[in-house]
Formats: C-alpha cells, sequence, structure tokens
C-alpha cells in the first residue's frame, strides 16, 4: 500500500533545530512480550526505530521490511515494535500469538514489546507518551495516527523524525536518515 507524501499517512516530520529531549530517552524502559524489562539504557550508541504494529493491517507486510532494515543496519539500529490495537481492532489478542505470526510469517527477530497503547490516551505506553510529547521528547506532539507509525532515535537519544505508516522502512526517506547519522 503506497500513499502519496500529500496523504497523512505519508506524513514525514524532522527534528530542524536538532533539539534535545526535557526527558531523556535513556532513562525509559519498556516490557519485552517475554515479560523482561528492557531498559533503553542499553539501546546507547544505537539509533532505534520505534514502530507501533498490528497483525491484520493493510501495512502488515512491512513486518518483512522492518526485519530486513534490522538485518541491513544491525551495527547501527535496533528496531522495537509495540504491537498495538488502537486501530480498527488489528491486533490478535495475546503476546505470544503475535510473536508466532510475526516470527512464522516474516521471520521478525527484532525485539517485540507487549501489546499496548499508543494512542494519546490516560493510558498510553510511557515510551509513546514521550514520543508523542513535545514536552518530553522537545519537538514532535505527533503521536501514531495509524499502524505501522515509526520513530527514529538517534544514537544520543534525540527522537529526529517521525514517518508515517505509508512510508516503507526500505525508502530512501528512512534508509537515508539511518545512514547519515
Amino acid at each position: 500500500m503506497r500513499l502519496t507524501k500529500s496523504s497523512s499517512r505519508g506524513k514525514v516530520l524532522e527534528n530542524k533545530q536538532t533539539k534535545s529531549a526535557l526527558f531523556p530517552f535513556y532513562q525509559l524502559q519498556s516490557q519485552l512480550n517475554s515479560g523482561h524489562s528492557l531498559s533503553f539504557e542499553t539501546l546507547k550508541g544505537k539509533q532505534v526505530l520505534l514502530v507501533n504494529t498490528a497483525s491484520n493491517c493493510g501495512y502488515t507486510n512491512q513486518y518483512a521490511e522492518l526485519q530486513q532494515l534490522s538485518e541491513k543496519f544491525a551495527d547501527e539500529l535496533v528496531v522495537l515494535g509495540f504491537p498495538a490495537n488502537d486501530f480498527a481492532e488489528q491486533e490478535k489478542d495475546d503476546d505470544k500469538t503475535i510473536e508466532q505470526f510475526c516470527q512464522v510469517n516474516f521471520g521478525v527477530s527484532f525485539p517485540l514489546m507487549k501489546k499496548s497503547v499508543v494512542v494519546k490516551q490516560e493510558t498510553q505506553h510511557p515510551v509513546y507518551r514521550w514520543l508523542s510529547d513535545a514536552q518530553q521528547n522537545g519537538w514532535n506532539a505527533q503521536a501514531p495516527d495509524w499502524n505501522f507509525s515509526k520513530y527514529l532515535v538517534s544514537a544520543d537519544g534525540r527522537l529526529t523524525h517521525y514517518f508515517g505508516p505509508a512510508v516503507s522502512p526500505l525508502s530512501e526517506a528512512v534508509t537515508s536518515k539511518i545512514s547519515s547519522h
């Protein structure tokens, strides 16, 4: 599924002023789908692409592209998948089923978090609160507007880009930002 740049789902936002986060990215953590905790402190020195995912979406094939991206930039990038059911009930019921679906259908080996809420509301995951709150990340207020919205964080913990769901993980728009930092 490809949409034109004029669509909000093909939106690309950039932190052109290279503003630093007011609340450090590396103080965040999340829970892996295995139940273990992932401290973002362990991600220092690598870029991080955070993506809200869903197993039954028109963009679900991006799992394969995210896996390819993860392999292509293995030394400099960590892809983190955040399964969520915030848009049209498109995610499976439990974390184990999601993990199996991703591994069997797309060979996903990058970390998947526990299923969570990514849209702005009281129960929004703290990582997505950071990603979509300009007071925390320094500039961006864009929350995911559909499944497979992507956020790129630099190796020094600054949120640098938001890529809408229609932007392919393997597009020049994304890969050029990874290879250039």
